[in-house]
């Protein structure tokens, strides 16, 4: 009954947050009926309920299908005795029944050998095998003298008589001094190895070990003398023969290479684009056999799409396999899905529409006929695990409004057999916090580019009045913004910021990982900035002229890591059309970031020099006008402070005012420690009310 309460008194801070400014909306604006910082604190415990308590956070469904697709099995609490056990459910029927201690399910440990007698165990620095049935334990590696080589991708042969592995060694990458937060007197230095663009990265090699007498053999597959990548890495069928996916260190070009165990290596498949082939998603990397180890899938954006093909092991029979004017948004799941007794791919696009995922499949002997096996009455976005045999699938469906339903589902019919997760405590709150649903519009900016945009606007919205806008961006390769999917783009705290008052907006400029084409994607190669600067601004223009609820005298924006670079581009080289940004953890000095990253999309600036400046905001300091804050934590392990504090340094000798706040020993996302997380966005709230003025103004009236 006490857990009952309080989820009841949760979801009633939510309501009365939001009808209390319900109450306080005037034609005038918020700000001349209640103060900001009373407006701030009416926010806490929205915010608090959001990030402390996860009341808007969906309960996913875990479970694992069993080997032969009969069934699934569960993790629960016995309601008797409150310990965990292991619950199998039959799929048909939904019977229910405790697991016996060898039930096998079909997720499987790659650990473990295949006849399961032998296990992999890392012991430090080396790696032992571990008879499961003795318990003996011996060595398969030797420990190794320099701390910075490690073992990955370790993997056994069909035959158990072989292991598979990359040996890293970064004992010539560069360190950098980390302060511990041990002794606030006497701090401790940690020294980290970190890969900084253009300079030494991690050196690879790849080995097999033979079981029986522990002696490694090294591929003689080798990578450029500057460094570069090994992709896919695992057997081919059979124990004598190793699939290795190399790429290029700036990710411009990849192979396929057929190894023999201490034997030839043999090039079934290459190619090169004049910006990258794989990006740092890594979608396209992989591979996975088919047809008895014939043929192998892999995915490519070779012709302009991102598709799959299938290519014969000799590398002389290559079919695509998705044809058309589409692109595939990811594997339906994070290794191919494929059914060949059925002759079926099954893969995750959504043709018509870049914001929503829908699970589709063609045929596997390229006959090319698209099917979408997701039914067209539930837009929005679709999740599936599929069970071993392909015939069954827990599938979950959500929009950007409406919280995750999870059900199983026969596949391909999409017949749904039973529902597993419902979130229905959730949907009740959700029905009480979203007044307004988040709109999804398309902004033509110029004849050839129109844009997706996502709008959330106050609960009090007045179309004949002017409101303030707040812009959400990050606008570079790794990350949308504008997604139909439950959760996406921190919508919770943007519905927050919205009923304060506040058109909230975001926009998928060109450059964004959109499934709108290789060309859409790969229009911001070689310099990070410029064009998402240009386009982002030009979609608030036209919000403006097509919606003159829009006010352009308040615009602010702001954004997350990449995101806060190009807040601070916007605010830098745009000041006339934003008057606040908040940038939070941004790199203002791209050259200072890993490469691993930032050389795929700007290459380095050796070769690249003119891309690096263009892209720079510290470059571009001398422009801002408005008000600005930069967040950071001191413990960053991605942008590092001392990228950021360049920036510092440069607005001070610039005479320019704005704001820092830097969080100690907080890393990248900024929620480590109790109570950040909350404080961030307070922090952010906070400083958005005093330096733009919420709430609807009249169309003559001027900002006050």
């Amino acid at each position: 009954m006490r857990t009952h309460m309080m989820r009841r008194f949760h979801v009633s801070a939510f309501f009365l947050l939001a009808a209390t400014l319900v109450a306080l909306g005037t034609n005038k604006g918020f700000t001349q009926s209640v103060s900001t910082a009373d407006l701030r604190e009416r926010s806490r415990p929205r915010l608090e309920a959001i990030y402390e308590r996860g009341e808007m956070r969906a309960k996913p469904f875990r479970a694992e299908w069993l080997l032969d697709s009969s069934g699934y099995l569960v993790r629960e609490l016995d309601e008797e005795t409150g310990k965990a056990i292991r619950v199998v459910y039959d799929a048909a029927s939904g019977k229910q029944r405790i697991a016996d201690g060898n039930k096998q399910v079909g997720v499987s440990n790659h650990l473990l050998s295949p006849d399961g007698t032998k296990r992999l165990q890392e012991d430090g620095r080396s790696w032992n095998v571990l008879d499961t049935q003795s318990g003996e334990k011996r060595k398969l590696t030797a420990e190794s003298m320099q701390p910075d080589v490690s073992y990955q991708d370790i993997s056994w042969s069909p035959d158990g008589q072989r292991v598979l592995f990359v040996e890293s060694d970064s004992s010539e990458v560069r360190t950098r001094n980390v302060i511990v937060p041990d002794d606030p007197s006497y701090p401790s230095v940690r020294k980290t190895r970190f890969a900084r663009v253009g300079t030494k990265i991690p050196s690879l090699r790849i080995g097999v070990i033979e079981i029986e007498n522990q002696q490694t053999r090294w591929s003689p597959i080798e990578l450029p003398e500057d460094g570069g990548y090994f992709g896919q890495l695992s057997w081919a069928g059979n124990s004598d023969e190793v699939l290795v996916e190399r790429i290029s260190r700036f990710r411009d070009k990849r192979e396929f290479l057929l190894a023999k165990v201490g034997g030839d290596v043999t090039s079934i498949f290459s190619e090169t684009n004049d910006a990258w082939a794989i990006g740092s998603h890594e979608i396209n990397s992989g591979a996975t056999w088919i047809d008895d180890g014939k043929r192998f899938i892999f995915l490519s954006e070779k012709d302009g799409w991102r598709q799959a093909f299938s290519i014969s092991r000799g590398g002389d029979d290559l079919r695509l396999l998705t044809p058309g004017g589409y692109d595939i948004i990811d594997r339906a799941e994070p290794n191919d899905v494929v059914d060949e007794q059925n002759g079926w791919y099954y893969f995750y696009a959504s043709p018509s529409n870049a914001t929503q995922r829908y699970l589709h499949r063609v045929p596997l002997d390229g006959s090319g006929t698209l099917e979408q096996v997701t039914p067209d009455n539930q837009p929005g976005w679709h999740e599936y695990q599929f069970s071993p045999d392909r015939k069954w699938a827990f599938h979950t469906y959500s929009t950007l409004n409406t919280p995750p339903v999870v059900d199983l589902v026969t596949i391909p019919e999409h017949r749904s057999i039973r529902t597993l997760e419902e979130n229905s405590e959730l949907r009740a709150r959700a029905d009480e916090v979203i007044a307004r649903p988040a709109e999804f519009i398309q902004l033509q900016i110029t004849k050839d580019v129109t844009v997706d945009a996502s709008m959330i606007k106050p609960r009090d919205f007045d179309e004949t009045k002017r409101h303030p806008v707040f812009v959400y961006v990050y606008g570079e390769p790794y990350l949308q913004t504008v997604l139909d999917r439950w959760g996406a783009a921190q919508v919770d705290f943007h519905r927050t910021i919205a009923d304060l008052g506040y058109i909230v907006v975001s926009i998928d400029n060109r450059g964004t990982p959109s499934p709108k084409g290789a060309a859409w994607r790969r229009s911001i190669f070689g310099s990070l900035g410029p064009l998402s600067t240009e386009e982002q601004a030009a979609a608030i223009q036209e919000l403006a002229r097509t919606r003159s609820y829009v006010d352009l005298s308040r615009v602010g924006i702001w954004g997350w890591s990449g995101g806060g670079s190009n807040t601070l581009n916007a605010l830098f080289r745009k000041p006339d059309v934003y008057q606040l940004g908040i940038a939070v953890v941004p790199k203002p000095q791209p050259h200072l970031y890993n490469a691993w990253f930032q050389e795929i999309y700007m290459r380095t600036p050796e070769v690249n020099a003119d891309g690096y400046t263009r892209s720079a905001p510290i470059g571009f300091a001398d422009g801002l006008k408005g008000k600005l804050l930069i967040m950071t934590g001191s413990g960053e392990t991605n942008t590092h402070i001392q990228i950021i504090e360049g920036l510092v340094d440069r607005l001070i000798e610039l005479g320019k005012p704005f704001d820092y706040m830097v969080y100690p020993n907080r890393d990248h996302g900024l929620r480590e420690g109790k109570g950040t997380e909350v404080h961030v966005r307070m922090l952010i709230t906070r400083y958005l009310l005093e330096n733009l003025p919420p709430g609807p103004m009249s169309m003559s009236s001027s900002p006050q």
